[in-house]
């Protein structure tokens, strides 16, 4: 999934993102606003994640979640 189809559906993943990594807050959700890289960075900074954990769990996250983004 690209970032155009994340942020294109941002709205709709917020909910299954609070649920999925519940230490981000609505504040990191509003500076990510649908930016892989920025979803990754908060991550990163919440739970103690090397990028490539984050960028892995950020996926796994995507592909559990491609029916969103239809």
């Amino acid at each position: 999934m690209n970032n155009d189809i994340m942020a294109g559906n941002w709205k709709q993943f917020r909910g299954s993102i609070v649920e999925q990594w519940g230490k981000l807050t609505e504040d990191d959700l509003d500076v990510a606003a649908g930016r892989r890289d920025q979803l990754a960075g908060k991550l990163q900074e919440r739970y103690g994640l090397v990028k490539e954990e984050a960028e892995r769990q950020i996926k796994a996250f995507e592909e559990r979640h491609k029916a969103l983004a239809l």
